[in-house]
């Protein structure tokens, strides 16, 4: 896994962007929380495929980004977390143990 880290609120438009040629993701994650350990480790034990980028948000250290992320794509937050970005805007969200690779590309059709 090759995750891009999400550290600042103008990335968001970056994402926003970059979704009008491939799908992103990005990983809500808490470093205090066992289950987004959990996830985490679930999704880097397999292979990303061609076409999906993958962003990685520590939201305990960057929790006015999670608020954001939350507001801007009308998605209540949750942790862990993943959203799938699409012409910015989420076209699917999925967190705790739904976290799936295989879920993940069906929903972005890569």
């Amino acid at each position: 896994m090759n995750w891009k880290t999400l550290a600042n609120e103008e990335q968001l438009a970056e994402i926003n962007k970059a979704s009008a040629d491939a799908p992103v993701v990005i990983f809500k994650h808490s470093t205090r929380c066992s289950i987004s350990s959990m996830a985490k480790a679930r999704l880097e034990r397999v292979a990303v495929p061609e076409g999906l980028t993958f962003y990685y948000l520590d939201l305990i250290a960057h929790r006015p980004i999670s608020n954001k992320i939350a507001e801007m794509y009308d998605v209540p937050h949750e942790s862990p977390q993943i959203l799938l970005i699409r012409n910015g805007q989420c076209i699917y969200n999925e967190s705790h143990t739904g976290i799936l690779m295989d879920e993940i590309v069906a929903q972005a059709g890569v």
